[in-house]
């Protein structure tokens, strides 16, 4: 359960909002990537402002109580000369960094070089530590000219650069079919996919299994129904309460909200759960607050399910850059 309290908004005014003690920086859009100064702007506001996509009803989100930043992007140099200055406001911080490869099919055209994500990658390892840089090959795709083996051998070059920079790989297959927008994208750009059978999901994990008795990762699927626990591939936790106790442990109020408190023995488990039931069926996350908007990411990639339209997204680029410190990420209210 997140509480809530009073924030004042740059009107002045006295608002409701929610206080989360995790903010997710965002399964909608890519913050680190284009949005780190307003998100710092927000930090020292105490507040930003979320706007539902569905019947675009306003939330307020105070970061007043809060203990931990979990980061998504695909491209999050910007959050590197932050870190020294999330790390003095006394933020936890981890990252789960996407890191593909389908450079030469071009669908993420906005990225830079795998090359130069890569070094990106371990830089910030460096800097956070391996445990807290995830990595996520997110989502795998077939088409006409990629193949199982062909997503193998894709993972097997990135994980054999990452092994000393990462503790975690988190996969899911792509559900093209599931989403309108994303299979209209894709067949504009004449991209001949085909959807993962089981089969298919077997072959993978085996082949990825067999790839990790070298590299020693925690492999782990997102929000997937199929089991792959005889393959040493469990369901993931993208906001995680097992990392959160390992990384964080010292964090009371952290260990609290996740279901575990201190005693004179240590940690002590408190019977409850705090599952975020604002997410699919399959997702293991536990509670936290989102604070992203669709139609905000301008890497263009081709299966993304958060954009409707590239034209969309730059006109709310453009809105966003005439102030780019307000309530909220979207620029069109």
């Amino acid at each position: 359960m997140i509480s809530k309290g009073v924030i004042v908004n740059d009107k002045g005014e006295r608002i409701e909002a929610l206080e989360p003690l995790i903010v997710s920086a965002s399964r909608a859009t890519d913050i680190p990537a284009f949005y780190m100064d307003w998100f710092m702007h927000r930090l020292k506001r105490n507040y930003a402002l979320w706007i539902n996509p569905f019947n675009r009803k306003k939330t307020y989100v105070s970061f007043t109580k809060t203990r931990l930043i979990v980061f998504w992007s695909k491209n999050p140099e910007p959050l590197l000369s932050y870190l020294p200055e999330l790390q003095a406001r006394g933020m936890h911080v981890y990252l789960h960094f996407t890191l593909n490869d389908y450079e030469n099919e071009g669908f993420e055209p906005g990225l830079p070089s795998l090359q130069k994500r890569i070094a990106l990658f371990k830089d910030l390892s460096r800097r956070m530590g391996k445990g807290k840089t995830i990595w996520r090959f997110d989502p795998l795709l077939l088409t006409d000219s990629i193949d199982i083996d062909d997503l193998l051998l894709k993972i097997e070059n990135i994980g054999n650069d990452l092994q000393e920079y990462t503790e975690k790989l988190v996969f899911s297959f792509a559900d093209i079919d599931s989403y309108v927008k994303v299979k209209r994208n894709m067949q504009k750009h004449d991209i001949a996919y085909r959807s993962f059978n089981k089969d298919d999901m077997l072959a993978f994990a085996k082949g990825l299994s067999n790839l990790n008795k070298k590299w020693k990762y925690k492999l782990t699927s997102c929000c997937e129904a199929v089991d792959l626990s005889s393959f040493g591939i469990e369901h993931n936790k993208c906001i995680d309460d097992n990392l959160i106790i390992r990384h964080f442990s010292d964090d009371t109020l952290l260990m609290e909200h996740i279901g575990l408190k201190r005693n004179i023995f240590g940690l002590t488990e408190i019977v409850g759960s705090i599952k975020d039931k604002g997410q699919r069926k399959y997702c293991g996350c536990i509670a936290s607050k989102d604070i992203g908007q669709y139609n905000t990411c301008l890497h263009a990639c081709v299966y993304c399910y958060a954009n409707n339209s590239l034209d969309k997204v730059k006109k709310q680029w453009e809105e966003h850059q005439k102030d780019p410190y307000k309530e909220s990420i979207t620029g069109l209210l």
